[in-house]
């Protein structure tokens, strides 16, 4: 009992002590209380994807929001605001079109976020995109982007293929289609040696393109986006090379995804793929150098 009281004892006297000798609390906020300085750029973005969308659109390297794997650049200036009004123009509001601006405001990832340079593995193959959580879209090479030398092509590799790729990504995480699709090419997917393969040995197995045989939630959605980034005709073209093998199951696989996106997100997507066409021939309409 002694020893019980003793040590009560001590704790009263060092919990004295700690009142008697605590320091003064500063007044000051560990937490950003003041509004950040934005520049005019920031404040557009502000306008055309927070209010709209909500929507973040980061262009500053953030090792934060960055790959800590790779060596990147942060994207130029100017080249941000060029790919922030061509992801506005061809991607946003094509989507806005054919289901109107609430899907996005439910669906898009809620950043965007851009990186100067590509991130390149070891095996020296290069990611364009990634998505994560259905949270964040990565844009890589932005820097590659020039503004008075734009065609849609270009735009479709190193970026929008990528764009409708990870978005698809987030709707089929959000709601699965149709397990069947993943048995129509069950035993040919070749995991990591997808890179190997040409886009015609990729045809004809039955695959729109090398990375879709790598997995078959990859499939599903390489069949999405490039579906959404042909023309009718490079669509044609596409088939023609599978061949009478590889045609077939490209078209399995094209119903399977136009049927999910149709049933399970009001989504036409050879209406949305005309949009797309149509806003690419319009493009001359933007100014993509002067925030206005």
């Amino acid at each position: 009992m002694k020893k019980i009281l003793f040590a009560l004892c001590i704790a009263a006297s060092i919990s004295f002590y700690s009142c008697d000798n605590e320091p003064e609390l500063d007044d000051k906020s560990i937490f950003e209380t003041e509004d950040p300085v934005r520049n005019d750029f920031d404040k557009w973005l502000i306008t055309n994807y927070v209010y709209p969308y909500n929507v973040e659109f980061k262009y500053r390297l953030e090792d934060i929001e960055s790959s800590m794997s790779h060596t990147l650049a942060p994207a130029e200036y100017s080249k941000s605001i060029a790919m922030a009004k061509l992801v506005k123009y061809l991607w946003f509001e094509a989507y806005d079109e054919i289901r109107g601006i609430n899907f996005l405001r439910s669906y898009a990832p809620r950043m965007i976020h851009l990186v100067g340079s590509g991130a390149y593995n070891s095996e020296g193959t290069v990611i364009l995109g990634t998505a994560e959580g259905g949270m964040k879209v990565t844009l890589y090479m932005v820097n590659n982007l020039d503004p008075d030398n734009v065609s849609m092509d270009f735009l479709n590799y190193y970026y929008f293929k990528t764009m409708h790729h990870e978005f698809c990504h987030i709707l089929h995480q959000t709601v699965r289609y149709d397990p069947n699709f993943q048995l129509i090419s069950e035993a040919d997917y070749v995991s990591g040696d997808w890179y190997l393969i040409s886009s015609s040995t990729a045809h004809q197995a039955g695959f729109v393109s090398p990375y879709a045989m790598s997995a078959p939630d990859e499939d599903f959605v390489e069949t999405y986006a490039v579906f959404l980034t042909s023309t009718p005709a490079s669509w044609e073209a596409l088939l023609v090379d599978a061949g009478t093998t590889g045609r077939p199951i490209i078209q399995q696989k094209y119903e399977i995804m136009q049927k999910y996106l149709s049933k399970t997100w009001g989504i036409d997507v050879v209406a949305l793929r005309d949009i797309i066409q149509r806003r690419s021939q319009e493009m001359s309409i933007l100014d993509l150098e002067h925030l206005n």
